[in-house]
């Protein structure tokens, strides 16, 4: 998911395929080497020893926020240097660890598949440091996709709907959450494929359906079930959770990305807004109101505690309690992650990172070796016979 999923979405610009899916691949690999120091490091703070544990959960997590990351990636896409996105990486690395021990183990929120950690997260912090790198003077002309590059986008579209049910479900408790998860998020994802589809067809033009759309808003319905998925939420919740978060992202693709750069001077390039940071904010209420919700009859003393973690210093937790702290937990990942984007987007607003250039931007060229487009067929077309004429007197 995050190499080859956020990787291949990330190539839909006609001439940035290139640093779509290979900046993907560098900061997705200085992020999981960072975050598996920070998290460990306030992990530690847990353990006696203060050492730092290593294992699959670690390396899960590190994931984890390595996505968070290509979702930020996602808003500047096309538009800053190899070297700032390094810069970004490593601090929003480190905002992500903190945010996340103040949420998992200061506040005892439950976020198995993120939507707050990650996607709300990123896809703030993202909008916060587009908002500050604004350009009045970009080449909108290369901000734009073909019929191939939008098919490489949807092989990550595909590889990432496909693995979202692993993703909600990794790290919950082994069992029925774990089953939960995976359900929750298979149903959800579905619902908002069809609904995705369905509102494409009615806001565009002569009824036809936008590529921009399914490539992303099919996969809100994921992003939308990060929090409660491990939780009683049933299969037909799920459904109507899937089915809002597909049509909120896909309106967001038609109304509100234009309002958001033409008001607020958020230019947008991968829609985070739409995929993510709402979604996100959905599922961040969705898991709240989930938590608050429930009640010993559904779940048992025993599931109340495996799905809500109960137990050590947060013993003695009704469920009412519980969605508090989802709550809170919402305002303290929108809080850092808008200070923490804005802060980040001033440090890379610094003119010694080498960013492109505005009629640069969205274009390979710059950092890459791109290889001549027609060179070898037009050296096949030099060499190649005379047209002769058919039967009919046509050339063939």
């Amino acid at each position: 998911m995050v190499f080859v999923g956020f990787g291949f979405l990330m190539t839909f610009l006609k001439r940035y395929g290139f640093g779509g899916v290979g900046f993907n691949f560098l900061i997705a690999a200085f992020s999981l080497q960072w975050a598996l120091l920070m998290q460990g490091w306030f992990h530690s703070l847990d353990f006696s020893d203060g050492k730092i544990k290593i294992g699959l959960e670690s390396l899960i997590n590190a994931d984890f926020c390595a996505a968070s990351v290509l979702i930020s990636f996602g808003a500047i896409l096309g538009k800053v240097s190899p070297v700032q996105l390094l810069i970004m990486s490593l601090f929003e690395v480190t905002l992500y660890a903190v945010n996340e021990y103040i949420l998992l183990n200061v506040l005892g929120a439950r976020d198995a598949g993120g939507a707050m950690v990650i996607h709300m997260f990123g896809g703030y912090f993202g909008l916060a440091v587009t908002r500050i790198l604004y350009r009045a003077k970009l080449d909108q002309s290369k901000n734009e996709s073909v019929y191939h590059s939008d098919l490489f986008s949807m092989i990550g579209t595909l590889y990432l709907w496909m693995f979202w049910p692993s993703f909600n479900s990794a790290i919950s408790n082994h069992g029925d959450g774990q089953h939960r998860g995976a359900i929750n998020t298979y149903i959800s994802l579905s619902s908002s494929v069809l609904t995705t589809i369905a509102i494409s067809t009615i806001f565009e033009k002569k009824g036809k359906i936008q590529m921009v759309h399914i490539q992303n808003a099919t996969l809100a319905g994921g992003v939308a079930l990060g929090t409660a998925a491990e939780m009683m939420l049933s299969p037909y919740g799920s459904l109507i959770v899937g089915a809002l978060a597909g049509t909120v992202s896909t309106l967001g693709f038609i109304f509100a990305t234009p309002f958001l750069e033409k008001y607020l001077h958020i230019q947008d390039t991968c829609g985070i807004h739409n995929l993510h940071a709402v979604p996100g904010l959905m599922g961040a209420i969705v898991g709240a109101v989930t938590a608050a919700a429930a009640t010993e009859e559904v779940y048992t003393r025993e599931g109340l505690v495996a799905a809500f973690g109960f137990e050590g210093q947060f013993e003695g937790r009704t469920p009412s309690v519980q969605g508090g702290f989802q709550a809170a937990a919402l305002c303290v990942t929108l809080l850092i992650s808008i200070a923490g984007g804005i802060v980040v987007g001033f440090i890379l607003k610094l003119p010694i990172w080498g960013d492109p250039s505005d009629e640069n931007c969205y274009d390979d060229e710059v950092y890459w070796e791109v290889p001549q487009e027609g060179d070898v067929l037009y050296s096949v077309h030099a060499t190649a016979p005379p047209l002769k004429p058919n039967n009919n007197g046509d050339s063939q």
